[in-house]
C-alpha cells in the first residue's frame, strides 16, 4: 500500500507484486500497477515500466515487501528481495519492520557459457548469497530513514525529509548501500529501502502512573563489517571493527530525549588468527601509519559527536595487557581525547559487579557535561549532547554491553529528572517493574549484536538482566563460549567472505584471477577430516588397549596406535590455522 512521508512530498510502497517471466522479473506496486520496473534475465538490465505495460497471465506472481538491491557475480546479476517482515514498533511515530526472510533471484543464464573454474567460483559465491539471505538484525521503515539519530535529524536542513529515503540517512549505517546502485541509477526512488543492521527494541514504562517509552536502537557501521576473529582493530582509514552507535530514546508527554554511545574495536592495527586455540594469540602489527590511523579514527568521532571519552575495558595482563599498553601509548599523543583504562575483570571480577561505579566516578564530571539531547513538545531544542563515551573491550560485546548499560541508566535518570518524572533524589532502579523492562531491553540488544558479530548470545548477559551472575547465566555463558570456539574456527571464514561480498569490500570480476585456486590440503573439508582421523585413532587405540588386557601380543599394536594418534594430534595442533575456516576473498586489513 502507498505511504506518504509526513513532509507530504515523497511516497514509498510497502507491498509489491513480483512477476516471474521466462525473460524477466517484473516488480510493481500493488496499489498502482503501472509503477514499477523490470530486470532482464538475459543481461540483468533494469528498466522502468511503461504506462501500457502488459504482463503475461502465465507469469508466476508472489508478494514481496521490498527490494534490497542487486549484485553482479560471474554469471550475471542477482536481485535481493524481502519475502517476509514483522512490524515491531515505531521510531518517532514511523512504523518499523524487521526483515524475517530474504531471497536472491538469479537474473540471467550466462553460467552455461562459463569455464569450469568460473562455475566452481560461482557456486561458492552463490553459497555466500545463501548466507547473506539469513543475515540477522535487519530493520527498516517505509516512511523514514533509521540510520540517523534524533540529534542529527534536528540538525539537518529543513525539508530533508522530502528527499528520497535513501538520500536522507548516513551511508555508513546503511547495510545494503553497496547493492543499491542499479536502483539509484535508474531513479527508482519509490522502491529503494535502506536497511540498518543492529538492534531495535522498545519498552513501555509507567512511572508514577505516567507512561513513557524507551526505544533502544543500535546501528552497526558497514565500513569494517565482519566476524569476531576475522575483523579486529582498525583499517588504514581509521575505521574499526564492530563499530556500533547505540541510541537510547525516551518519549514522554511530547518530550523526546536521546542519549548516544559508541562501541568499537581498539583502533590499532592488530589481529587474532584462529588456530584451534581457545584464545589465539593477539598480534599487534607495527606500522609507521599507526599514529595517523588513531588520529583519523578519533577525528571522525569528534566531528560527528563532539568531545570523546575513550574507555578501555581490557585487562592489564597477558596479551590483552600488551594491546592495552600499545593503545595507551598512542592515546598519550592525542591531547584532544580523554583516555580512561579500566580493568573490568580486575575491578568487577569475583561477583563485584557493583564496582563499576568506580569507572563512573572517574568520568562523572565529563560525562555529565556531555549531557544528552532533549526537545520539548513544540520541537524546541532544550539540551544538546556535546560529547560521547566510546567503550571497548576485546570483542566490544560483553564487558562493553555491561558498561554501556550502566552509563545509559545514569543518563536516563538525569533525563527523567529534567522533564519532571523523577525528583532529584529518585532513579529508575527504585521502580522494580520499570527497571526490569529497562534492563531486559539492554540485555536483548546485547544478545542481538553479539549474534551478528560472534554468532552467539552475549556473555555476562545476566549482569545486565539481574545485576549479578546466576547459575543459569554461567551455564548459558559456557554454552556460548563453546559455540564461539566452534564458529570462530570452522565457520566464520565463510561468513566473513559473505560480508565482504555484500558490503562491496570484494568485487567479483571476470578479469581478476579466481580467489579459490586452493592447494590440495586447503581444499579438504577441515573439521570432518581432522575429526575423522582423531576419532578413528582414539577408537582404534581404545579397542587395542582392551585387547591388550587379555592378550599381551596386542600391547605393541596399542602403543603404535596411541603414538600415531598422538602424532596426528600434534600435527593438527601445529598446523591449526590450516584446519580452520578462513576468509578467501580479502585480507585482514
Amino acid at each position: 500500500m502507498e505511504i506518504e512521508s509526513r513532509a507530504g512530498l515523497f511516497k514509498l510502497w510497502n507491498q509489491l507484486e513480483l512477476h516471474e517471466l521466462p525473460e524477466k522479473f517484473v516488480i510493481r506496486a500493488v496499489d498502482s500497477p503501472n509503477l514499477g520496473f523490470s530486470i532482464s534475465r538475459s543481461d540483468g538490465q533494469v528498466h522502468s515500466l511503461q504506462d501500457d505495460h502488459v504482463l503475461s497471465s502465465t507469469s508466476k506472481v508472489s508478494t514481496i515487501y521490498g527490494v534490497v538491491g542487486t549484485i553482479r557475480l560471474l554469471a550475471g546479476t542477482y536481485l535481493l528481495v524481502i519475502t517476509s517482515r514483522k512490524e515491531i514498533g515505531d521510531y518517532l511515530g514511523f512504523p518499523v519492520y524487521q526483515v524475517t526472510s530474504m531471497k536472491f533471484l538469479g537474473c540471467n543464464e550466462s553460467l552455461k557459457l562459463s569455464t569450469y573454474q568460473e562455475k566452481k567460483d560461482e557456486a561458492y559465491f552463490r553459497n555466500l548469497l545463501r548466507i547473506v539471505e539469513s543475515t540477522p538484525g535487519l530493520y527498516y521503515s517505509y516512511e523514514t530513514d533509521l540510520s540517523l539519530n534524533l540529534q542529527r535529524r534536528f540538525k539537518l536542513a529543513e525539508g530533508w525529509m522530502s528527499k528520497p529515503i535513501w538520500k536522507q540517512g548516513d551511508p555508513r549505517f546503511v547495510w545494503n548501500r553497496n547493492i543499491l546502485e542499479d536502483l539509484i541509477e535508474n531513479k527508482l526512488d519509490d522502491f529503494i529501502i535502506p536497511l540498518i543492521q543492529g538492534s531495535f527494541r522498545i519498552g513501555q514504562l509507567k512511572i508514577k502512573n505516567e507512561p513513557a517509552t524507551i526505544t533502544l536502537v543500535s546501528r552497526r557501521c558497514t565500513r569494517r563489517l565482519g566476524t569476531r576473529m576475522w575483523r579486529r582493530g582498525a583499517n588504514m582509514n581509521g575505521d574499526t571493527a564492530n563499530t556500533i552507535e547505540t541510541e537510547q530514546l525516551l518519549e514522554h508527554k511530547g518530550f523526546r530525549s536521546s542519549f548516544l554511545q559508541i562501541r568499537g574495536s581498539i583502533p590499532l592495527l592488530w589481529e587474532q588468527i584462529v588456530d584451534l586455540s581457545y584464545k589465539p594469540s593477539l598480534n599487534i602489527i607495527s606500522h609507521e601509519e599507526t599514529p595517523k590511523i588513531v588520529e583519523r579514527h578519533f577525528h571522525d568521532l569528534m566531528q560527528r559527536y563532539g568531545d570523546v571519552i575513550a574507555v578501555n575495558l581490557t585487562d592489564k595482563d597477558g596479551d590483552e595487557g600488551r594491546l592495552s599498553a600499545a593503545y595507551a601509548a598512542e592515546m598519550q599523543k592525542l591531547n584532544s581525547v580523554r583516555y580512561v583504562s579500566f580493568d573490568f575483570h580486575h575491578v568487577c571480577g569475583n561477583s563485584k559487579f557493583d564496582q563499576i561505579h568506580v569507572l563512573y566516578d572517574e568520568i562523572a564530571e565529563d560525562f555529565e557535561k556531555h549531557g544528552y539531547f532533549l526537545v520539548d513538545t513544540e520541537g524546541k531544542i532544550l539540551v544538546e549532547q556535546k560529547g560521547i563515551v566510546r567503550s571497548n573491550c576485546i570483542d566490544c560485546l560483553d564487558r562493553t554491553n555491561v558498561t554501556q548499560n550502566y552509563l545509559s541508566q545514569k543518563s536516563l535518570n538525569f533525563q527523567l529528572q529534567r522533564i519532571g518524572v523523577l525528583s532529584s533524589t529518585e532513579c529508575i532502579s527504585t521502580f522494580p517493574e520499570e527497571y526490569t523492562i529497562f534492563k531486559t531491553l539492554w540485555a536483548d540488544q546485547g544478545d542481538e549484536i553479539s549474534l551478528e558479530y560472534s554468532g552467539t548470545y552475549a556473555l555476562k548477559g545476566d549482569l545486565v538482566r539481574y545485576g549479578k551472575q546466576t547459575m543459569s547465566g554461567l551455564i548459558r555463558d559456557g554454552i556460548s563460549a563453546i559455540s564461539r570456539y566452534y564458529l570462530n574456527n570452522f565457520h566464520d571464514g565463510v561468513r566473513q567472505d559473505a560480508m565482504d561480498l555484500i558490503s562491496g569490500r570484494y568485487t567479483v570480476s571476470r578479469s581478476s584471477p579466481s580467489p579459490f585456486q586452493l592447494n590440495a590440503f586447503e581444499s579438504i573439508s577441515y573439521l570432518p577430516f581432522a575429526s575423522a582421523i582423531l576419532i578413528g585413532g582414539l577408537t582404534l587405540t581404545s579397542i587395542t588397549v582392551n585387547q591388550a588386557s587379555r592378550n599381551a601380543q596386542h600391547f605393541v599394536t596399542s602403543v603404535v596406535c596411541a603414538g600415531a594418534t598422538a602424532g596426528v594430534m600434534a600435527i593438527v595442533k601445529a598446523n591449526g590455522r590450516q584446519f580452520c575456516s578462513r576468509p578467501r576473498l580479502c585480507g585482514l586489513l
